[in-house]
């Protein structure tokens, strides 16, 4: 990650919805006002030549929503049950890494929307503010990924911190080993602000990088040399009462292995576009892994929501519940907890439209067969409405 000696500069504490956002994705065309164009730019883009992150919104495009007729609609709902857990909707806030980038509360903001609108919040390693004093802020349905952390105690004690903080489940992240830089971010010159840092690891000592011998690759014998096998994950899920969830998985056979393994469910994803440039798009995966882990195996999926109409597809597409990354960012940019909030209760009122008007009551209701494999094209206009 880079950083920098310089200091992110005080911004006014947003705490109102602009009169311009008419529905979710209206956050993001806003953002760019509300936040350094650097940051902006380290948000927006994934890695590389963000291939993937225009993947991920390519992928929603090529999928319509068959309307349907004479429906009784009057007892629908939003509520489902993942892993033998109920929760009020399917919308999750996805563990975003130092929020203090666009809000100086950072992830506490996030939290509070959470809290208000009963949505399970995963909260990062990466977090810029203390994963006890996030768990504090946050509902009870609450969440901690996991980074593996060189030295195995650092990553036990990030264990116990998040199981004595009350968080309901460890999600660990296996996609982001080598994470490299969006051309856009680099070309903005972004360096991470000084005071923006990753709370949860300050009390860690890094470990000592051992000198690579001759003709040694500074990835392979480099970077690669503390990235975490199955011999890890096995042990992590020796560490834990909690359930233990997977994310970052794009492959079916990955998705089989995890399954034999025990782990709770899995999240496909890509990291938002941020790990492996010209990866799969993660809703293009999914029916896939779907298929091969049968219809009881709990699944989430990431990247590239933007709409209810976007969260219907992937339930459709065998998603149990969606995890919200960018547009979370965005909305608390804008105006703080107040716009993650609404961006929240956007997204389940724009579901809620796409459900009534498919025919579909409830969660379980929405199937493949709603869809219809159709390119629609996608707007660039000003409004995304």
């Amino acid at each position: 990650m880079m950083t920098s000696s310089i200091a992110s500069p005080a911004r006014p504490l947003p705490n109102r919805i602009p009169p311009e956002i008419l529905c979710a994705q209206d956050y993001e065309l806003l953002a760019p006002r509300c936040m350094e164009l650097p940051s902006h730019d380290y948000i927006a883009g994934g890695c590389g030549r963000d291939t993937t992150v225009a993947a991920n919104r390519s992928a929603f495009a090529r999928w319509a929503i068959y309307p349907r007729l004479l429906r009784d609609l009057t007892t629908g709902h939003t509520r489902v049950t993942i892993a033998g857990k109920g929760y009020a909707h399917p919308v999750f806030l996805a563990p975003v890494a130092f929020q203090k980038l666009v809000h100086p509360l950072g992830e506490l903001e996030t939290a509070r929307a959470a809290q208000v609108m009963d949505s399970c919040m995963v909260s990062s390693t990466l977090s810029s503010v203390r994963l006890e004093e996030i768990a504090a802020a946050a509902g009870p349905d609450r969440w901690f990924q996991l980074y593996f952390q060189p030295a195995q105690e650092g990553t036990r004690d990030l264990v116990k911190r998040a199981e004595d903080a009350g968080y309901g489940a460890i999600v660990v992240t296996l996609d982001a080993t080598i994470q490299i830089p969006s051309m856009r971010a680099l070309r903005s010159g972004f360096r991470m602000p000084r005071d923006c840092v990753a709370v949860n690891l300050r009390d860690e000592t890094p470990a000592a990088s051992a000198p690579l011998g001759s003709g040694q690759s500074r990835i392979f014998q480099g970077v690669m040399r503390t990235a975490p096998t199955w011999r890890d994950l096995e042990w992590l899920l020796t560490q834990t009462r909690l359930p233990v969830w997977v994310k970052g998985v794009l492959h079916p056979e990955d998705a089989i292995a995890l399954q034999s393994m025990g782990v709770t469910g899995v999240v496909v994803s890509n990291h938002g576009g941020r790990s492996l440039d010209g990866a799969p798009a993660s809703l293009d995966a999914l029916p896939a892994i779907r298929a091969a882990v049968g219809a009881s195996f709990p699944l989430l999926l990431d990247s590239g929501i933007r709409s209810g109409a976007d969260i219907f597809k992937a339930l459709a597409l065998g998603a149990n519940a969606v995890l919200i990354g960018r547009l979370q960012l965005y909305a608390l940019s804008v105006a703080g907890a107040l716009g993650v909030a609404h961006m929240i209760r956007l997204l389940l009122e724009e579901l809620e439209v796409c459900m009534a008007l498919a025919g579909c009551a409830t969660v379980p209701d929405i199937r493949p067969d709603a869809l219809i494999g159709h390119h629609i094209p996608v707007d660039h206009g000003h409004s995304p409405c």
